[in-house]
């Protein structure tokens, strides 16, 4: 007699990217899903692709500007070309404090209206919202040229409870 299937979980998925545009098209696969109000957690080794993600996001929703790092800005909003949502790219790296830090940066208020993505955000931003989306971007670490990385999609709360995340394979 055969186990029983796991049940399936509508709101993770787990993909593998073997090249830096490919996690761009993933970006992009992810914007077609993404809507004003939602906030997105990006977490990963140095270099594994997080920026790279949302530049495809960008590219998804149709913002103005290269979406770059905002290492040392911390925040940058990134307006609608069209009638979609702006981006706002947080790089929470070098705030050491939780969302009292956070604060300063008036998330609270662009999240009504915005997709927010937040680098490093583990900590600092889950009081913002119960309805997030939380990925993982795993790499090899150490002196590697290795290009693979497995990326963990996990929506959470009830804005994502009947989302088909896997409609982001591709």
């Amino acid at each position: 007699m055969e186990a029983p299937a796991a049940p399936h979980n509508p709101a993770e998925t787990q993909l593998t990217v073997t090249s830096p545009e490919q996690m761009r098209e993933l970006g992009r696969r992810l914007a077609k899903l993404l809507r004003a109000g939602d906030l997105v957690m990006l977490s990963g080794e140095l270099g594994a692709g997080k920026t790279t993600l949302t530049r495809g996001l960008g590219e998804g929703l149709g913002v103005r500007g290269a979406v770059t790092s905002p290492t040392f800005v911390i925040a940058r909003v990134h307006p609608s070309l069209g009638d979609g949502p702006p981006l706002v790219h947080v790089d929470a790296y070098r705030l050491s404090g939780g969302l009292d830090e956070m604060e300063d940066l008036d998330l609270d208020v662009s999240l009504p209206d915005s997709v927010i993505v937040v680098e490093w955000g583990e900590g600092k931003v889950e009081e913002l919202t119960e309805d997030r989306l939380q990925v993982v971007i795993h790499r090899a670490v150490g002196d590697t040229t290795d290009e693979v990385r497995h990326v963990t999609v996990t929506g959470l709360g009830e804005r994502w409870s009947e989302a088909d995340l896997e409609t982001l394979s591709g």
